[in-house]
């Protein structure tokens, strides 16, 4: 059994065991150190436990606070076992997916990541706390002008935000040592595949709406080796005018 066949093992088998909540009430700019032993928990029972071990990504989970990164309304529910909706019909990832995806990119201190899809900017963020830099852009305006506003607020330096459709990439900051999607095509975008650096990694989801597959490519003397490595289901992938890829 390889890696990714062990841990869609472990994924299949924590699916049918009742999640452990963690919820506290309310939050605010002061106290937010209260969500600490909740986030600590949710990596111990949700990411840790499935078996995702790589120490930079646990530490980045620890340290992001999550809660900062949904609406008001679902505070409670910030390090729950599950996705959230946020604003423009999109979602915040589960948190085990996030640490899934980010562990499955290998990533190095010195890296450079093209994120598609900034969403609220929490997967952003975890990135940002392992690698060097990275790019994200997000195709709703609202979001993307929200999240640099968070980022600034949060400290970080490293990421830089761009609002424009994702399936192009960001040409000028090409090449990538590694690539996330958070939303799904039909298809493995070309210019993606393009701007992925040679030894470069990429994970996205790809298939129709209801029904995708989480995908991992690496980069070797030019041609991209792919495997599936897990059932997902994310929001589609869109252009500038509302098409999905």
């Amino acid at each position: 059994m390889n890696w990714f066949s062990l841990k869609l093992f472990e994924l299949r088998f924590w699916l049918l065991v009742p999640p452990v909540f963690a919820f506290v009430m309310g939050c605010s700019a002061q106290d937010a150190d209260k969500f600490n032993g909740q986030r600590m928990q949710m990596v111990e029972r949700q990411i840790k436990a499935r078996g995702v071990t790589d120490k930079a990504t646990l530490d980045a989970c620890r340290k992001v606070p999550r809660h900062r990164f949904v609406l008001p309304q679902y505070i409670n529910s910030a390090y729950a076992d599950s996705p959230l909706p946020i604003e423009e019909g999109q979602t915040i990832s589960q948190p085990y997916i996030v640490a899934f995806m980010t562990e499955a990119l290998n990533l190095k201190r010195t890296d450079k990541v093209l994120e598609i899809g900034t969403g609220s900017g929490y997967q952003a963020a975890i990135l940002a706390e392992i690698c060097d830099s990275v790019f994200t852009i997000e195709i709703f305006p609202k979001l993307g002008n929200k999240t640099i506003e968070l980022f600034a607020e949060l400290g970080y330096k490293n990421i830089f935000v761009k609002i424009g459709d994702g399936y192009k990439g960001w040409p000028e900051h090409a090449p990538f040592d590694a690539i996330i999607v958070t939303c799904s095509p039909t298809h493995i975008p070309q210019p993606l595949q393009d701007q992925l650096a040679e030894g470069g990694r990429m994970i996205i989801p790809v298939g129709e709406t209801h029904f995708q597959s989480l995908v991992l490519l690496e980069k070797k003397k030019g041609k991209l080796r792919e495997e599936k490595v897990l059932p997902v289901r994310f929001v589609p992938m869109i252009s500038d005018d509302g098409e999905k890829y």
